[in-house]
């Protein structure tokens, strides 16, 4: 029998969204985090070169309303938080060649009717931010000022720093091995633990399902995809630090300037079981054409190359709040691709519904609907339930 412990809530995965839980938890209750790596954010959250991108799933309302519920919080983070800023400007480009220049043209228009910010631009203008991007690609863009990198790094530290100063418990190495209900909540044995708690949260990432499945809970039907990136030299005499995000409307790659180097990424999302994401070697030759084909310049090396999962919900809205029928049960996954950029709010929205609290003003006032991000929302249930391959997700 291993160590007993007990806490008001269990937080499994101490990635983004286990450390910002548990932070916003911590004044208000004891809290363990459990996680199955020996270093927190090791899947996902440790292999993110996030951006803050306002516009970024503006269709899809909920991800839209916490991005913009965030952005104070990067903006001018209290200092007891973090000390050094969470943003740094960068800018984004959306590109296109000749077969996508319809749809950059269709994206700009949509943006206006619903005033999302961008900036139609013409060649000159691309070239005075990318002088070397091809031509192909500089015939219009649409730029969005207000993009920024995050520090990624600093905020799930200062989130993982402040859960230990508001008394919260971090323990790595201790995978889940079996979850039972007890007539006064849960006993959560790990591989040396014994944890007795009233409420699970599950935060485990691409493992959410299979925490679920250990609690006997209904599963969201979470899909979790691989994202692949490569880290290359930029053209000689760039000036690439400068450069923005550029990133080609229809999804087929993005480039980023990273500590002097450039990172690409095909923008693959690959379905996979729950794992140490591993690159393809398809995607890092893709990865490499891109980059070649957008600079007119030869990848005579890729530096490096690494992968991460991204998981979604069937109808790629997160899932915050309990499940219906396992008392004690509460689910933060289905972040996607916007975990980090949504942190600060989704993380509170999430802690008063887990403690049945009052949401937060600003969530209130962006008119955020708790339903639409249920676990027992209409439309996640119905696509659960739809025959494989009857479901169409959207960007697929």
């Amino acid at each position: 029998m291993g160590e007993r412990l007990t806490c008001d809530v269990l937080v499994i995965g101490a990635g983004i969204a286990g450390a910002s839980l548990a932070y916003e938890l911590g004044n208000r209750t004891s809290v363990i985090i459990a996680e199955r790596e020996p270093h927190p954010g090791y899947h996902t959250t440790g292999r993110s070169a996030a951006a803050y991108i306002p516009s970024y799933c503006y269709e899809q309302r909920p991800v839209h309303q916490l991005t913009a519920c965030s952005r104070q919080a990067f903006l001018e983070p209290d200092p007891a938080f973090c000390a050094s800023p969470l943003l740094k400007p960068r800018g984004a480009l959306s590109i296109a060649d000749a077969d996508f220049l319809e749809l950059l043209r269709s994206e700009y228009t949509e943006r206006q009717k619903r005033q999302i910010t961008g900036e139609w631009l013409d060649t000159a203008a691309i070239k005075s931010l990318v002088p070397q991007l091809a031509d192909e690609y500089a015939q219009a863009a649409i730029f969005e000022a207000d993009v920024a990198d995050i520090d990624v790094h600093a905020l799930h530290d200062a989130y993982l720093r402040g859960v230990r100063k508001r008394g919260g418990k971090l323990m790595c190495d201790q995978p889940i091995i079996t979850i039972d209900k007890q007539a006064n909540g849960w006993l959560v044995r790990t591989s040396g633990k014994e944890i007795s708690t009233p409420i699970i949260a599950n935060t485990a990432g691409a493992w959410a399902d299979e925490i679920a499945a250990l609690a006997e809970a209904a599963p969201i039907g979470l899909e979790p995809k691989r994202r692949t990136a490569i880290l290359i030299d930029p053209p000689a005499e760039a000036g690439s630090d400068r450069w923005p995000l550029v990133a080609h409307i229809g999804e087929q790659f993005y480039l980023r300037p990273d500590a002097g180097k450039l990172m690409v990424s095909p923008a693959d999302e690959t379905p996979s079981p729950p794992c140490d994401a591993q690159p393809g070697e398809m995607d890092v030759a893709y990865a490499a054409h891109y980059a070649e084909k957008a600079l007119g310049n030869p990848v005579k090396a890729v530096l490096h190359s690494w992968a991460g999962l991204r998981s979604f919900a069937p109808d790629r809205i997160p899932v915050i709040g309990y499940a219906d029928e396992t008392e004690g049960f509460f689910w933060f996954a289905g972040q996607g691709g916007f975990g980090i950029q949504t942190a600060p709010a989704a993380a509170r929205l999430a802690a008063a519904l887990l403690l049945s609290n009052s949401l937060p003003q600003d969530l209130v006032q962006e008119g955020l609907e708790t339903s639409n991000v249920s676990p027992v929302r209409q439309a996640l249930q119905a696509q659960i339930s739809a025959p494989s391959g009857g479901v169409k997700l959207p960007g697929e």
